[in-house]
């Protein structure tokens, strides 16, 4: 759309999600923290990796598996090395993959801590139009509708009053995509043809402080 004020918000979770493992020091189920450290163990050309957490209590530690008895010849050599260097943004990456969690522990304490940076992408003039597209470069556990809300400063009330009114869309315009976590990639694109002070109201919030 050519009338349109389109922004990119990026939202990027503060704290890595924590599994709950049984730990042999407590000798209980504890919160275990990534320690930002790879461990490597070679047996002739095969290779296995594990991301080294610790216990928020004693400090125990805890090897997750990223793989095992891998052939090294079929591991991606950025990764390899990543791993042989213990890349921080590597590492970062990988303490938010929480389908891996998932497959060692049942329980996985995420958090609410989130920073958003708004980005103004281009500004028709005269726009009557919003297009916000999210950048989740980490999985998050942020509703939309939640962020939505709290960003444009609208209650969800009004928020789903301007989805039942055609008046915002998302794409992909999924069921249920209201309830669900924010996904990198989602747009959502809002008429404000009868919306007055456009410039002072929602510019504001939707693209923060870009001038």
């Amino acid at each position: 759309m050519c009338n349109t004020l389109r922004v990119r918000w990026t939202i990027t979770p503060q704290t890595a999600p924590q599994p709950w493992i049984a730990c042999n020091g407590c000798g209980m189920q504890r919160p275990f923290q990534s320690s930002g450290k790879i461990r490597l163990n070679a047996n002739g050309r095969k290779l296995d990796a594990w991301l080294i957490y610790k216990c928020l209590t004693c400090e125990k530690t805890w090897n997750r598996p990223i793989f095992e008895r891998k052939t090294v010849g079929d591991i991606d050599p950025a990764i390899l090395e990543s791993l042989q260097s213990n890349d921080p943004d590597w590492i970062r990456t990988e303490t938010f993959n929480i389908e891996a969690l998932r497959r060692k522990s049942q329980r996985i304490e995420e958090f609410s801590n989130f920073e958003i940076a708004k980005e103004l992408l281009e500004e028709a003039p005269g726009w009557t139009a919003l297009n916000i597209e999210l950048n989740v470069p980490f999985p998050a556990s942020m509703r939309l509708d939640r962020l939505l809300a709290g960003e444009l400063q609208l209650s969800r009330t009004r928020l789903r009053a301007l989805y039942d009114g055609g008046l915002l869309q998302t794409a992909p315009d999924a069921a249920g995509i209201w309830r669900r976590r924010i996904r990198n990639g989602t747009c959502v694109l809002i008429d404000l043809a009868t919306e007055v002070n456009r410039e002072k109201v929602w510019r504001p919030v939707a693209a923060g402080g870009t001038a």
